[in-house]
């Protein structure tokens, strides 16, 4: 079963360099698959490169789903993440 929740990042200098290398940190620890979309664009959680192409300013809405077999523990752990650094 897929988890889907929706973020908005609140943090003033959105999702940059040291907060989206955290966060793939906090994703490679499961095993589920971690995937945020920003409208159509959508990325591997796990992969710093490929957050960071997500551009995710200030009010950019995300989209974060997760996958697998420890989905719940990893999405209460990245929304916490997202909710304690970004939101």
């Amino acid at each position: 079963m897929t988890l889907a929740r929706q973020v908005v990042i609140q943090c003033e200098d959105g999702l940059h360099a040291r907060p989206a290398m955290q966060f793939a940190e906090l994703a490679q620890g499961f095993s589920a698959s971690i995937t945020l979309f920003k409208g159509e664009h959508r990325v591997d959680g796990k992969s710093i490169m490929e957050l960071l192409t997500l551009a995710a300013d200030r009010g950019s809405e995300l989209l974060v789903q997760v996958d697998g077999g420890d989905e719940e523990q990893a999405m209460e752990a990245v929304m916490g993440f997202l909710a304690k650094t970004c939101a």
